[in-house]
Order: structure tokens, then C-alpha cells, then sequence
């Protein structure tokens, strides 16, 4: 089946291992938990912008990837290989794109579709959540309760924003 991806509602794992070509690594940072490459669907010929992240969960002990894949025209491929333009996820993942989902399928999200309030309120939570980030690092506590803490705050800052 050589269908574009953009054209369907689900892609199942198989279809895209099957078909991505690695053209590019663009970013891998130094604890191999993070990962940029540009892609090529070697079917259709389409480029993505993959990002893949690894999750470790310090509370549980465990590890979770997740893939996302931006579609890419030709100007984003050059313009992104070249060190033109910015690409990093979620800052500049402003169209629908891939993401692993449940069961071994990958489904399109819209982050158009989860952007609420204005974009200065959005920038304000960012920086207090961001604030609040850095004041933890700052302290060096990376520990379960510690972790746990820090995420209580973020979801209680959230909260009281969506009121």
C-alpha cells in the first residue's frame, strides 16, 4: 500500500517502519533521550520532521519513547538542514503531525485543537511553569517525592489558570 499517511486517520507501526529512510540526524542530545532526523516515507517520497523522546519515570523505574512525525515540504527539509529555521517540539509543532498512539498505530494530532486562551496568557503559564522548573533543578532534589511535588504544583498552577 502506497497511500500517503496524510490521507489516513490511523497509521499502523508496520507501515512506517517499513517505509521511513533516515535522510538527516539533526539533534541527538548527550543522554540519548532526545532525537531530531529528518525522514523520508521511501513510498511517497514525503519528509517528516521526527522527534523522538525517552521517558524515564524515576518514580516508577521505568522507560517510555514516544515518536511524533511533522509533515515537511520541501523548503521546511532544506531550510531545517541547513540551520535555517527552528524545529524543536512543542515550540515550533504548530500543524498536525503523527504521534504513537495505543495498540502499535500512530494518530494525527492538531495542536491548533489543545491551544486555549490567548497566546500571552499560554506564554505567562509557560514561564511560571517554567519558573517553577528551574527553581526545582536549582535545588538538585531529583528524588520520587521531590519529582512528585513538582508536578502537584504544575497541576495545581493549571488548574487555577482554567478557571
Amino acid at each position: 500500500m502506497n497511500e500517503s499517511w496524510t490521507s489516513m486517520r490511523q497509521v499502523p507501526q508496520d507501515s512506517l517502519q517499513e517505509r521511513l529512510q533516515t535522510v538527516k540526524e539533526i539533534a541527538k542530545d548527550d543522554k540519548d533521550t532526545e532525537l531530531y532526523e529528518i525522514v523520508k516515507d521511501s513510498a511517497t517520497g514525503e519528509h517528516y520532521l521526527h522527534y523522538a523522546f525517552l521517558h524515564l519515570s524515576v518514580a516508577e523505574g521505568t522507560e517510555e519513547s514516544f515518536h511524533q512525525l511533522l509533515p515537511l515540504d520541501n523548503d521546511d527539509v532544506l531550510s531545517i538542514m541547513f540551520g535555517e529555521q527552528d524545529y524543536a517540539y512543542p515550540d515550533h509543532w504548530r500543524r498536525p503531525f503523527l504521534r504513537n498512539g495505543p495498540n502499535g498505530t500512530y494518530v494525527w494530532f492538531d495542536p491548533s485543537d489543545n491551544l486555549t486562551g490567548s497566546s500571552d496568557e499560554n506564554e505567562r503559564l509557560a514561564g511560571e511553569i517554567a519558573g517553577m522548573l528551574g527553581e526545582w533543578k536549582q535545588h538538585g532534589r531529583t528524588d520520587a517525592d521531590s519529582v512528585k511535588e513538582l508536578l502537584e504544583r504544575i497541576d495545581r498552577t493549571m488548574k487555577r489558570d482554567e478557571e
